[in-house]
């Protein structure tokens, strides 16, 4: 009796550790799936790249997507936290969980999107070459043998290195890659690169506020984009919602005025 005792209890208790094994796997795979309801939203961005998101001269968070983002946040329900980040580990950041969501001018490309999972998009978008008033240069195909610079990373190092005919006109067949564009234009003020390749919502806002007349664009694009936001692939539940919010904020006249007061 005592024997077949201890080997009930054994028994019982190897099944109590079964099942609780069991909900423990259900449990945290429940949990795993990113289709679930947020309170809070981590958004990844480059806090240096103007006007879409980036940190005044009081130290504030500004910037076009910001607003945006606050917007389609509070009418979801959702308090977003915007956390600067490295942007050349920006889809890594993303798998990893560090963050929830890339916004911040993010460039939707055939690379990236075996990557990451992009709302529609909701802002146009081109690459255009910037130099200094006092260079010689008129035209892109000016630019032979010429130090050309760019962010790492970026749609623009993307659109650079996905032209062949650009690569072979400039100095080393390749550009000088900075961490953030603010060091690319430092490096083309100083004289140390020639031109820039970049975005032209940024180019054009960082001509207006350094002034318009000590630089000049060059004749000709690289390229036209659209900007989105980025989710992990199977984030499609947030993602749908940020989708609808847009709508909603383009139909009803939001949007414009959000982009009036960062573009006019």
């Amino acid at each position: 009796m005592k024997k077949g005792f201890i080997k009930k209890l054994l028994m019982a208790s190897l099944s109590l550790v079964l099942v609780s094994t069991m909900v423990g796997c259900s449990s945290k795979d429940a949990n795993s799936s990113e289709n679930k309801d947020y309170e809070t939203v981590i958004v990844g961005l480059d806090n240096t790249f103007v006007p879409m998101g980036f940190v005044d001269e009081n130290n504030k968070l500004v910037g076009f997507d910001i607003d945006l983002a606050n917007e389609v946040f509070k009418r979801i329900g959702i308090t977003p936290q915007f956390e600067n980040i490295d942007w050349s580990m920006k889809e890594q950041s993303l798998k990893n969980k560090n963050i929830d969501c890339l916004w911040n001018g993010y460039t939707i490309t055939e690379e990236r999107k075996k990557k990451v999972e992009f709302t529609k998009p909701y802002l146009d978008n081109k690459q255009i070459v910037v130099t200094m008033a006092t260079e010689p240069f008129k035209k892109i195909d000016d630019l032979k043998d010429q130090p050309v610079g760019t962010q790492a990373a970026s749609s623009s190092l993307e659109t650079i290195e996905n032209n062949e005919e650009f690569l072979a006109l400039i100095k080393g067949n390749a550009p000088s890659t900075y961490d953030t564009f603010d060091k690319v234009l430092r490096d083309l003020e100083i004289g140390r690169i020639k031109a820039v390749v970049g975005d032209e919502v940024l180019l054009n806002y960082y001509m207006k506020q350094r002034g318009a007349d000590k630089y000049k664009t060059l004749e000709g694009d690289l390229g036209k984009e659209q900007y989105a936001v980025g989710f992990r692939k199977e984030d499609t539940k947030l993602k749908d919602k940020i989708d609808k919010a847009l709508d909603e904020i383009k139909n009803d006249g939001t949007f414009e005025k959000i982009k009036d007061k960062w573009f006019k």
